[in-house]
């Protein structure tokens, strides 16, 4: 199985350009709170309220990380079904244990699992599927295209106005995140199969938060979220018995990726992703998902000791100045 590459990789850099790399990855990191901040929040909560877009960039960008451990040991669907039953274990006894409300009806319910399916199991079906046969960076710069995608169709489907300043500042974000991935984009390794599973994660994720933010906002975490991947678990394990040989490696790197993966991401991100939904326009929120690469390679950088190019930390700024701009 192909290894899921984040950002080129190289020889130890210089330390003084090393040094140059953590100056400007500390002006970004300033930037980026500076755009957090930015938020539409109310002032006597501004603290408590700007800290959720933060922690979410910061857990969902974590899971390309996961993915690199993961893949290489784990078929996709058969590792999301993994994902998605420890969520699973997690949120039942939650939800009982704190007698959460369940839907209301069978219709309500039906919506919530149509939301999980389209975030959960195509999103990340899609994705996991491309990273095994694409390059990472090609699969980034195809699902990047999902703020200005969800821009386009916010004013038909939610009645939300996307002004001319905001449309700038989504034009920038992508540039960015295409600036930041510049380094892997490599043609030669684009087929169908991956275009394909990039395009319909792409269409996943897009549609699944505006299915969520209009007929599913105000469900309850907990019991909702167990729909949701319930519902993703039955699909990924039928797509894994049909097209996957279903082999799992038990190293030690699957099982904290597992961890990691079905906590800090299937419970935190995506509780901060439907909380987010609920509270903001739809455009807004899908704007932060500009940051995901910018902080992604930070980490690689910080974490896995990968390189930071000039054009990837200019396209750091020029990411977190698009996101100002449609979140000012």
């Amino acid at each position: 199985m192909a290894r899921v590459t984040l950002c080129a990789h190289g020889m130890a850099p210089p330390l003084s350009a090393r040094l140059a790399c953590e100056t400007a990855a500390v002006r970004f990191l300033r930037r980026f709170r500076r755009v957090m901040s930015s938020f539409p929040i109310s002032r006597h909560r501004l603290d408590r309220r700007a800290a959720v877009p933060v922690l979410f960039v910061l857990l969902w960008s974590s899971g390309f990380i996961g993915a690199k451990y993961a893949l290489p040991h784990a078929e996709p669907f058969t590792f999301l079904s993994l994902r998605f039953l420890c969520a699973v274990a997690v949120l039942l006894p939650l939800a009982l244990a704190f007698r959460a409300p369940w839907p209301a009806s069978w219709g309500e319910a039906g919506h919530i699992a149509v939301a999980g399916l389209l975030v959960q199991g195509v999103y990340l079906g899609g994705c996991f599927v491309a990273f095994t046969v694409m390059p990472a960076g090609i699969v980034a710069l195809v699902v990047g295209i999902q703020p200005l995608l969800t821009a386009a169709v916010v004013g038909p489907l939610l009645g939300e106005r996307v002004g001319p300043r905001q449309w700038l500042g989504l034009v920038l974000g992508l540039l960015g995140v295409a600036l930041v991935v510049s380094r892997t984009l490599d043609l030669a390794g684009v087929g169908m199969v991956g275009l394909a599973a990039s395009l319909v994660a792409l269409l996943g994720i897009t549609a699944g938060m505006l299915y969520q933010k209009k007929y599913c906002a105000a469900l309850d975490l907990r019991t909702g979220a167990f729909i949701q991947y319930a519902s993703a678990a039955l699909l990924m394990a039928l797509l894994s018995a049909l097209f996957e040989r279903q082999r799992i490696e038990w190293t030690p790197e699957l099982v904290l990726a597992l961890l990691w993966l079905s906590l800090g991401l299937s419970l935190g991100a995506v509780f901060l992703l439907y909380v987010m939904i609920r509270r903001g326009a739809a455009a807004r929120v899908a704007s932060l998902f500009y940051l995901v690469p910018p902080m992604t390679a930070l980490f690689a950088y910080f974490l896995l000791g990968e390189t930071l190019a000039p054009t990837a930390i200019a396209g750091m700024a020029i990411a977190a100045a698009g996101v100002a701009l449609v979140n000012g």
